[in-house]
């Protein structure tokens, strides 16, 4: 048995091992501790390989270890649904980032179609599981020596021979004595639809966690090579600075006509007839969005596509592009700040937000790097940013960002949704309950009688513990005999029960 297959061999063992922990761990929902605990298990997997089969990790790498755990963690720290989710994508990229450069190194430096393609092989690699260690590419063992069989053979013949005088003598006991009818039947008792949910998560666990090891500790050289433009698929400067040039011009006009609609503000709305909020911050600020994430894909791919004699133009081009992107974006922030101020915060605004924000220093990236020729240089400042937003919106906590803004609105007399703001995560529950007595009685009942049936539904599984829902807990004792007031417990009660 050579090394190769020693390796699959473990990688096999070991991917079984982390299935059957992530069935034990993560079907536990809303996930919380199981998370990190799963995620710190694999990395410890990884690094146990590492030294029994002397694979060389690259030191280069091992920085990402960092938003690895990070991002766990991040689901152990927060309760917003949103929050998790990017946490969980954050996790997924860092994992995939892992699977490639944990053996290679050149983290930093690499064109965002490598990197891209190399995230796409990481889920190939997960998708199709332990097909490599059966396609051929794994020298398995032969069959033992015919001796090495009998005893197993011997044992198998006597487990069949057993089975019909088991089923025969035991109905005759369990028909003679109804004690030992019921032991039986207690004994054999499967719950099938259990088992099989079970050994489903079970499976895809463990058939992901092949995969992503054999991506990871199987070095194939024939995907290490860069990935180019083919000359087919490469357009003329001509053709690309035309097209440039025509963008650039529309984007010109937009903003001269639109000029004082861009920076108009409130006082703008006040003085136009048939002009109100909703139309001039909501519409237009989601529409401008759109204009700049379609724009970011286009440059890329207009420098990719185009030849390096031609680029000079281009960069000339590109730049006073993304100066107007720059008016553009200020105008979509400038027209969301007005709406939050008129109508409140919401998830969607404040995400949105958060993402422009992203999406500005993106642009930024994109100009000290891919204008100046170094466009090798793009993916990994733009990732770090995004990894960093996503960390600074933990810290945040949008969640009781939004129950404040909208909590002192309706401090201030201004209107106040209840139901939109009760039906937040745990992460906005302290504040609210804070603010409880300031609120209208309606409102106060109505919130009371969402925090009733949140708490409800909350168990006392240690898998899913979260320090939000923790707080959140905590806070909803303090405030227990408040809301007993509010929204009286109507849980029906067994008064039978001793």
């Amino acid at each position: 048995m050579n090394d190769k297959t020693k390796l699959a061999l473990n990688v096999i063992v070991a991917s079984l091992l982390l299935g059957a922990l992530g069935d034990a761990l993560l079907r536990a929902t809303p996930w919380g501790i199981n998370v990190p605990l799963w995620t710190g298990l694999l990395v410890m997997v990884i690094l146990g390989f590492a030294f029994a089969h002397r694979l060389a990790l690259s030191s280069k790498a091992a920085w990402l270890t960092i938003p690895i755990f990070a991002s766990a963690c991040g689901i152990l720290w927060r309760d917003s649904l949103v929050l998790n989710g990017l946490s969980f994508l954050a996790l997924c990229v860092s994992l995939a980032l892992a699977s490639w450069y944990a053996r290679r190194g050149r983290v930093v430096v690499g064109a965002l179609s490598e990197q891209l393609w190399r995230l796409l092989l990481a889920v190939f690699n997960v998708v199709i599981g332990l097909v490599p260690f059966g396609a051929g590419g794994i020298a398995w063992p032969g069959p033992p020596p015919e001796g090495r069989w009998r005893p197993a053979r011997a044992a198998g013949v006597g487990v069949l021979l057993a089975v019909p005088l088991l089923l025969l003598f035991g109905s005759l006991f369990m028909s003679a004595d109804a004690v030992f009818n019921k032991l039986v039947r207690d004994a054999v008792r499967i719950d099938f639809s259990s088992l099989l949910s079970h050994l489903l998560v079970t499976t895809v666990c463990a058939w992901g966690v092949a995969g992503y090891l054999h991506g990871l500790l199987v070095k194939e050289k024939s995907a290490e090579r860069p990935l180019t433009v083919a000359q087919f698929c490469s357009l003329g400067r001509v053709e690309i600075n035309v097209a440039l040039g025509l963008l650039n011009l529309l984007f010109l006009v937009f903003i001269v006509v639109q000029l004082r609609y861009l920076f108009g503000g409130a006082h703008l709305i006040e003085v136009t007839p048939g002009l109100t909020y909703a139309e001039y911050a909501r519409r237009g600020f989601f529409e401008l969005v759109a204009v700049a994430v379609l724009a970011l894909p286009l440059l890329l791919a207009a420098d990719w596509l185009l030849a390096t004699a031609g680029k000079k133009l281009f960069r000339v081009q590109a730049t006073v592009l993304v100066v107007m992107l720059g008016v553009v974006m200020a105008s979509a922030v400038q027209r969301m700040r007005l709406y939050q101020e008129a109508f409140g915060q919401t998830e969607l605004r404040l995400y949105v937000t958060a993402f422009m924000g992203w999406l500005a220093v993106v642009f930024v990236c994109f100009s000290t790097t891919v204008l100046r020729g170094r466009r090798e240089h793009f993916a990994f400042p733009s990732l770090v940013a995004g990894f960093l937003a996503i960390v600074e919106l933990h810290v945040l906590n949008p969640d009781d960002v939004i129950a404040r803004t909208n909590l002192q609105r309706a401090q201030a007399g201004r209107p106040f949704d209840a139901n939109y703001v009760s039906a937040l995560s745990a992460d906005a529950f302290p504040a609210l309950l804070n603010a409880l007595p300031n609120l209208k009685l309606e409102d106060q009942r109505l919130v009371a009688g969402r925090l009733r049936r949140w708490q409800s539904k909350q168990t006392d599984d240690w898998r899913t513990w979260n320090r939000s829902r923790a707080l959140a807990q905590a806070a909803f004792v303090s405030n227990q005999a408040v809301i007993d007031r509010l929204a009286p417990d109507t849980t029906p009660r067994n008064e039978n029960a001793r």
